[in-house]
């Protein structure tokens, strides 16, 4: 008996297996001797018949419950169950074969009976397991289907593996309700063939000519590797015709093990979006924080929560959350608790404005990477209230960079936005006031090094600094647009206006942004920290940019609505810092490859000059709006302000 069964006692449970076995094993060497000599069975056969099956019997239950077939669940069959029933049934045989050759007296078995056994005894016990498992499947599963509810009749779309798991998963589970019927793909080899018995009828176009297809619940997208440009065509074209659509959870996710297949979810407008997948040197990354105390600010926020999502993943010494807002602190304190980090991570409530208490946490805790994700990012918001933006977004960053300087931090990077460029707004004025003052950071700090030091290949921002005479902090920016769901984002706007049955209301029909998920922004922020040598800017490639009056467009349609019939988009016009569209540099920033293709990189010589830092250093509450945007102007001189 294998070792993990002789812990435990024999059951009622495990009798009544090997009494299944047992009756299986025994019928089938009955009806080999049967079959070998075409049902009549000589005398003397009979008799060696009778002798050798309880030998027989025997020694293919002891090779079953070597096999562990005698602790398994009998009614779940799979692969891996086959498998120890054939390499148990073939031993058997083997053995069975070797004692023939012995040729002992009363036990000499025809070697076709014992060939013709193996086969009978091995479909035998294959079809006993799989009758049981179907038995659970459909008749058992079939009974705890609500009868109050209608079945839904689905089609999926992507007769790949991950369409193929989906339905395997639906049929065998008919208790959720679901009904498989048929399959659409753009493969025309998989034309006219058969999957788990449900036929794959042609590309997704046909719904219309498919009579099948008017019966349908629902239409299931099952193309995680897809191309986003075809899902938004197949998207599209079955939200025309009225069709409800719902997709499987991503590669990611599946990968991972957080869900099935069968976890469905109605298609957003994130999915239509989206870009294909970023490809990241996580080795790398990994190499720069593993075992490392990572400090970072906004924690909170959308960006600085995905952020230490990722790091947590990366086995920092030590994660330093720092928000001013407790309660969003809370929120990503409980999710990496429940994620299993909760040992590596340390909450802390604090404001970067607040020199006392920053100044103690990099004391006490002494970070060697910082990333500044802290920020007032609002557009609108702070076009009202520059002083805030200000005092937050360049006078925080400048007091949280020369902290890390001062303590010896490997590397400082810096979250910035598109919006720094030829900037319109406040916000994105300020954001690139925060660049300008880490460029002159970078260039005292270049000036205080050797030259051999700032020899050190791309990657090593964190080795270089320990193995330099003078120790010195790397800064970088790294700049992005639009991140798809993030707090204030047009996107939860969009949501709500159409919740509340309209009218969706965009500033300008012509207004293009870039969008990102917030996940790949986050992944390309780390890896431009590990590419980066400091002073520079990073850009990451946004794709292209998107109308909103698309993205409203896309968001009515999904939500089963027509645009003009059931709810309005009206135009209510720039706002206050708005612009049509956003860009990607300036001219006077010298523009270098990376090694990864959506990272670009800038080296930028203009720097914040020191008289910069006396006026920003007065009462900014006691100037008003037009003042302050005129200060701003004089060392951003490509802001076009918004005065009133």
């Amino acid at each position: 008996m294998h070792r993990l069964d002789a812990k435990r006692p024999l059951t009622a449970r495990d009798l009544i297996i090997l009494s299944a076995y047992a009756l299986i094993s025994a019928a089938a060497f009955f009806c080999a001797y049967e079959l070998r000599f075409d049902f009549l069975v000589p005398l003397e056969q009979q008799a060696t018949c009778l002798l050798v099956l309880p030998f027989v019997v025997g020694l293919k239950l002891v090779a079953l419950v070597l096999a562990r077939q005698l602790s398994i669940l009998v009614t779940f069959f799979s692969l891996p169950d086959l498998l120890r029933v054939l390499a148990a049934m073939s031993a058997a045989s083997v053995l069975l074969l070797g004692v023939r050759l012995f040729e002992i007296p009363g036990f000499s078995v025809p070697r076709g009976v014992l060939l013709i056994d193996y086969g009978l005894c091995l479909a035998g016990l294959c079809v006993a397991r799989t009758g049981a498992r179907l038995l659970r499947e459909r008749l058992l599963g079939a009974k705890r289907v609500d009868l109050g509810a209608a079945e839904q009749r689905i089609a999926i779309i992507g007769a790949g593996d991950a369409g193929a798991s989906l339905a395997k998963e639906f049929i065998n589970a008919p208790h959720r309700g679901f009904r498989p019927i048929l399959f659409f793909d753009d493969n025309p080899a998989k034309h006219g063939r058969l999957i788990h018995g449900l036929p794959v009828v042609g590309r997704p176009e046909l719904i219309g000519e498919i009579k099948e297809a008017a019966t349908l619940t629902k239409v299931v997208i099952a193309m995680p590797s897809a191309p986003v440009p075809r899902v938004r065509e197949i998207v599209a074209m079955l939200t025309r015709r009225g069709i409800k659509v719902d997709t499987m959870p991503s590669l990611e996710a599946l990968a991972s093990g957080r869900v099935k297949a069968s976890r469905l979810r109605p298609v957003e407008v994130e999915d239509l979006l989206g870009r294909d997948p970023v490809q990241l040197d996580v080795a790398a990354m990994q190499h720069l924080i593993a075992g490392r105390r990572v400090l970072v600010t906004g924690a909170g926020g959308s960006i600085g929560s995905e952020l230490c999502r990722q790091i947590a993943g990366l086995q920092p010494g030590r994660l330093l959350l720092v928000d001013q807002a407790e309660g969003a602190l809370f929120l990503i304190e409980q999710e990496l608790n429940e994620r299993g980090a909760g040992a590596l991570i340390v909450p802390l409530v604090a404001d970067v404005l607040d020199r006392g208490r920053m100044e103690f946490i990099f004391a006490r805790y002494r970070p060697e990477v910082v990333f500044h994700a802290a920020a007032h990012k609002h557009v609108y918001l702070m076009e009202r209230q520059p002083a805030e933006a200000l005092r937050n977004n360049v006078l925080g960053t400048r007091q949280l960079a020369r902290l890390a300087r001062e303590h010896g931090v490997g590397a400082f990077v810096f979250i910035s936005t598109d919006k720094a460029i030829n900037p319109t707004s406040v916000m994105g004025a300020t954001k690139r006031l925060a660049e300008l003052q880490l460029m002159a950071l970078a260039a005292e700090a270049a000036a205080q090094v050797p030259e051999d030091a700032g020899s050190s290949p791309p990657g090593s921002a964190l080795n270089a600094q320990r193995s330099s005479s003078a120790p010195r902090t790397k800064f970088m920016a790294v700049r992005f647009g639009n991140v798809l769901g993030s707090s204030g984002s047009v996107i939860p706007i969009f949501r709500r206006q159409i919740a509340n049955g309209g009218p969706v209301t965009v500033t300008h029909p012509e207004v293009t942004r870039y969008f990102m998920t917030i996940p790949e922004a986050v992944g390309l922020v780390l890896q431009s920290f590990v590419l980066g040598r400091g002073g520079e800017i990073f850009v990451l490639d946004m794709g292209q940019p998107v109308k909103i009056v698309d993205l409203a467009r896309h968001m009515i349609e999904l939500s089963g609505l027509r645009l003009g019939e059931d709810i309005e988009i009206t135009y209510t016009g720039l706002k206050p810092g708005e612009k049509f569209f956003e860009e990607l540099k300036y001219d006077s920033e010298e523009h270098t490859p990376t090694s990864h293709p959506r990272i670009m990189r800038f080296s930028s010589r203009a720097v914040l000059p020191g008289e910069a830092e006396r006026d920003f250093e007065q009462d900014l509450h006691a100037l008003d709006a037009n003042q302050l945007k005129a200060l701003i102007k004089r060392y951003v001189p490509e802001y076009t302000p918004y005065l009133e």
